[in-house]
């Protein structure tokens, strides 16, 4: 079994050095001492960005946990996976993200998409932003990852395609899940040509419940998106991305 992961910050994450010790303190401490972690076994420590210390509880105190450093590495950022998540009822956009951290994603772009019936508005906008970064951050300390997802702004239609301009205009590829769609997701993968050594930015857009509009496949293709096929089944919002995820752990040889 892996070691369990506590994060702290990158200033922290700094100062360790093989060989070096660190003193784990407040509510991740608390959290070892609940997973009753004992003086020999391992841990990580990481710092929500990618870094990541490999070490042996070495003394346990009033204080917290005295942890003896190992070694430390860096998650391979050659390829960057992000969700555009379409806000959906019935928290199946929760589960999306949730899921899509798991499966690896760096980054998840909230989009209020024009059939989306939930809405983000006034002091809700914020508390439901923050319950979306509380959900990456669950999701990744439970898959035991050293990157923490960053949840963007909110992003409207017209705000999205404005982006994926941006995006595609710096070597992005942006593909809409779509069921009419002609070509395969997986098509589109290997003409990427992926290599570790040459880093590569994908993003994946999931519609609401009631699907993506005319209007909104015009802007996005515009701006530079391609239309991309997951098969002839019609995926839930909170399982189209997974899908897609898994499609580009396997063609790309993350798995």
């Amino acid at each position: 079994m892996s070691a369990p992961i506590f994060y702290i910050t990158a200033k922290e994450l700094a100062s360790c050095t093989a060989g070096s010790t660190f003193t784990l303190t407040g509510p991740e401490a608390h959290h070892a001492k609940v997973k009753r972690l004992a003086i020999g076994e391992s841990l990580d420590l990481a710092d929500g960005q990618g870094c990541r210390v490999h070490g042996v509880v070495s003394a346990i105190s009033s204080k917290g946990f005295e942890v003896t450093v190992q070694n430390l590495d860096q998650d391979d950022n050659s390829l960057s996976v992000s969700l555009v998540q379409a806000l959906a009822k019935d928290n199946r956009d929760i589960l999306a993200i949730e899921t899509g951290t798991e499966l690896g994603i760096r980054s998840v772009i909230p989009w209020s998409a024009d059939r989306s019936i939930v809405r983000w508005k006034g002091e809700r906008a914020a508390k439901a932003h923050q319950k979306w970064q509380n959900t990456v951050s669950a999701a990744a300390k439970q898959s035991r990852r050293a990157l923490i997802p960053t949840v963007e702004k909110l992003h409207s239609s017209q705000e999205l395609a404005e982006h994926i301009r941006e995006l595609t205009t710096q070597g992005a590829y942006v593909y809409i899940l779509h069921e009419q769609a002609t070509e395969p997701l997986s098509e589109y993968l290997r003409k990427i040509g992926y290599s570790p050594d040459s880093p590569t930015r994908i993003y994946i857009l999931v519609g609401p419940e009631g699907g993506i509009t005319e209007r909104e496949i015009e802007l996005f293709t515009r701006a530079g998106a391609h239309e991309a096929l997951l098969g002839t089944e019609i995926l839930r919002a909170s399982t189209a991305g997974a899908a897609a995820l898994c499609t580009i752990n396997v063609v790309l040889g993350r798995w």
